[in-house]
């Protein structure tokens, strides 16, 4: 154990010390406060949270997602004040910790917490800018904007030089050799910067030590003002601490392979450090992603090296305090203008887009840099509950008109879809759908609900019993987990079952495949046992289809074939020839099945083709593509199927596809087995083409093809050919 500690924790907590120090110290100057209480804070949480925390591997200290609230704070109550709040934030965090609800600060959403990092880093970046031209900031986002552009015009050349010495190390210094880089980059952004600033002509304000580390300990002092400001800063910091540490843990937990975060315990961790921090005179406390990354990248394989890390900035505190009274104002300006910028991340920001949150981001974000950052996330939450809320009750009803479609003759056929939650909240959209439905239409309801409540069934069944009193015929197909025959039986319910089914398949398969695999067990199984015509229907296909192997490809889809109708054979390329498996598939279909067709089914896209066309595949692929030989001389001495293709508007592979169906179709028809049925009239070979870009289904024949389409052209001809 002690070996391990010494080959890897030790090694780690170097490079963590190093990362955390200007760090530390830059966070302390943005947030107004002394920046000895950067360093204290920084020695507190990485010694304190790493001995009671309860995540083996997070590195805890001051971090910028606290800067813009102690900025506050210490404008308002002074900075002795803000230790008490600081204090008293961690009493409640040990108070939330031991009551063993830790997990339920991760149910809020992440969107929201990204955005309010963001809305920080803005922030940040907008008052550091200033210091960076040589000027001040401001005490609001609006002012610092407005204030801008004078700055611009008079900057101090020589801070614009030492921030954008630091600005360009830490944006380049991924770009250097690897073997450099184990250095972190803002400490060689800081002493190179700290460096220039000595060089003949330039002047630059520096860091000014007032005391200390030993001296600025000391007790805090209570907040003068109301209890409710008082009350609303301690919970406003104990909320936003306990939530980054508790998000920034999970998020640890899945940088490795070790010991799990015990939620409860971290946060009786955080609590007890920001209680010592406050009393000892620091700056709040949280677990900081950051430095947790740099740890785990360094191979640290316990706790030690973030106690360590803890121990290294002590001593640096005590022996070498007056080396940071060395370092340039503009240079941990630089820092934290990256630091600020680095916290807005693209990767959220497309993430929101893609989940349909970009709202919450966008509005989160305004409000955390133009009002305060409490008021921000309280808005950001608000507007996503609203939202999920939305989510959930929200039912997608479409009815729609199906009789020009289907062509002249017989009644109007309608067909209502209704897909989603269907509760009492869409009755006015449900009835408004179903008066649109004309008397006298055949109408067939497709209820995919996974939420149905009586009042939304009451409304369906008494609009059926009429439609049916009137002689109209109505159908009903239930594809969803809600079923309409518990409507009234229960409460209704969401397909707890279902996740529950899901979440352990895919401790065991892949995650996608186990939620197919879950969504069949809990949604079309049950359907299936109960239908006479389910899977257990009896084995007897009337049709063998040969299909590609490419998963575009769904054959009982494109056949509207229910269980026990279609004997399928795939191969990459739909070929015939030389295959045991469609050799004994042949057999068994036509001696033993009796099947009345075979069907061959090529597709547009296909790789197999394209490959065989240009001779790109190798291998066993390349090998199993000979069998294409008679196909591509077909196409290549342009086939009467291959003209007929062309002038479809196929071109290239697709193109050879269609002949390659065509190709097949006469192979199987010359083959033993089935030449004998051939000419005994109980067997039809039929050739079938996929266009997956248009999903139009084509009958190929021996020098033709013709669609089959909507208004039913086509299929005759295929009734002559399987006739």
């Amino acid at each position: 154990m002690l070996h391990n500690v010494f080959r890897y924790d030790v090694p780690a907590s170097l490079v963590v010390f190093l990362v955390a120090l200007p760090l530390s110290i830059g966070i302390a100057v943005a947030s107004g406060a002394p920046v000895v209480a950067g360093l204290i804070a920084a020695i507190v949480g990485g010694i304190v949270c790493a001995v009671v925390g309860g995540s083996p591997l997070q590195v805890s200290g001051p971090a910028a997602g606290l800067t813009v609230v102690v900025a506050e704070l210490v404008a308002q109550f002074g900075w002795k004040a803000t230790c008490a709040i600081t204090a008293a934030a961690g009493v409640l965090q040990i108070l939330l910790g031991l009551s063993r609800i830790a997990r339920a600060a991760l149910a809020i959403a992440p969107i929201v917490v990204h955005a309010m990092l963001a809305g920080i880093g803005i922030t940040i970046a907008l008052q550091q800018i200033h210091v960076l031209l040589g000027g001040g900031p401001r005490s609001s986002a609006w002012a610092n904007l407005t204030a801008l552009p004078g700055e611009i015009a008079t900057p101090q050349w020589s801070e614009v030089l030492i921030g954008g010495i630091v600005i360009a190390i830490m944006l380049l210094w991924r770009f250097v050799p690897a073997g450099i880089r184990v250095v972190p980059a803002a400490l060689v952004a800081i002493v190179v910067a700290t460096a220039a600033s000595y060089s003949p002509g330039l002047t630059t304000d520096r860091i000014v030590l007032d005391e200390s580390v030993i001296d600025a300990i000391g007790l805090p002092s209570m907040p003068q003002g109301s209890w409710s400001s008082i009350a609303m800063a301690v919970l406003t910091v104990a909320l936003i601490a306990s939530v980054e540490s508790l998000l920034s843990a999970s998020a640890v937990d899945k940088m490795h392979d070790g010991e799990r975060t015990d939620f409860n315990r971290e946060l009786v961790g955080q609590g007890t450090a920001n209680v010592s921090s406050g009393l000892l005179g620091g700056l709040p406390i949280t677990g900081v992603i950051v430095r947790s990354t740099a740890n785990v990248s360094a191979g640290a394989k316990t706790r030690a090296s973030a106690a360590l890390h803890g121990v290294w900035l002590l001593l640096f505190s005590v022996f070498l305090v007056n080396v940071v009274e060395m370092i340039p104002n503009a240079a941990l300006a630089g820092l934290l203008i990256v630091i600020g910028v680095q916290l807005v991340k693209l990767a959220h920001i497309d993430l929101a887009r893609r989940t349909g949150e970009l709202i919450i981001y966008g509005v989160t974000l305004l409000a955390v840099v133009f009002l305060n950052l409490l008021e921000g996330v309280l808005i950001g939450l608000v507007l996503a509950i609203a939202i999920a809320a939305w989510r959930i009750v929200r039912v997608s009803i479409v009815a729609e008109d199906l009789t020009s479609r289907i062509g002249a003759g017989g009644p109007p056929r309608w067909h209502v879809a209704i897909t989603g939650s269907c509760s009492f909240l869409a009755l006015p959209r449900l009835t408004a759908a179903l008066a649109t439905i004309p008397p006298g239409a055949e109408t067939s309801i497709d209820l995919n609900v996974d939420y149905l409540d009586h009042a939304a069934l009451d409304t369906l069944d008494e609009w059926i019993r009429q439609r049916r009193a009137n002689g109209d015929e109505v159908t009903v197909t239930e594809t969803g987990t809600a079923r309409m025959e518990f409507a009234h039986a229960r409460p209704p319910r969401r397909d707890t079952e279902g996740r529950r089914v899901i979440s352990a398949l895919r401790q065991i398969l892949p995650p996608q495949f186990a939620g197919g695999v879950g969504r069949f067990s809990t949604g079309l199984a049950p359907l299936l046992r109960g239908d006479a015509n389910g899977a257990a229907a009896e084995h007897d296909p009337h049709t063998m289809l040969l299909t590609c192997a490419d998963a575009r490809i769904l054959p009982n889809l494109i056949t509207d074939s229910a269980p026990g109708e279609l004997l399928n054979v795939r191969n990459v390329g739909n070929l015939v020839g030389g295959d045991l498996s469609v050799e004994s598939a042949l057999s068994y279909s036509v001696e033993r099945l009796s099947v009345s067709t075979i069907a061959i089914c090529g597709h547009s896209g296909c790789d197999a083709m394209h490959d065989l066309m240009h001779g790109d595949a190798t291998g066993s692929v390349g090998r199993w593509l000979e069998l294409g030989a008679e196909s591509l001389a077909a196409f290549r001495d342009y086939d009467p199927v291959a003209k007929a293709a062309a002038e479809a508007g196929f071109t290239g592979a697709d193109q050879l596809s269609v002949v390659n169906v065509a190709v097949q179709v006469r192979a199987v028809q010359r083959h033993p087995l089935v030449a004998e049925h051939l000419a005994q009239g109980t067997v039809t070979v039929v050739g079938l083409f996929l266009d997956l870009a248009t999903a139009r289904l084509y009958l190929v024949g021996a020098d033709e093809i013709t669609e089959i389409d909507q208004r039913g052209t086509g299929v005759a001809e295929v009734r002559e050919v399987v006739r």
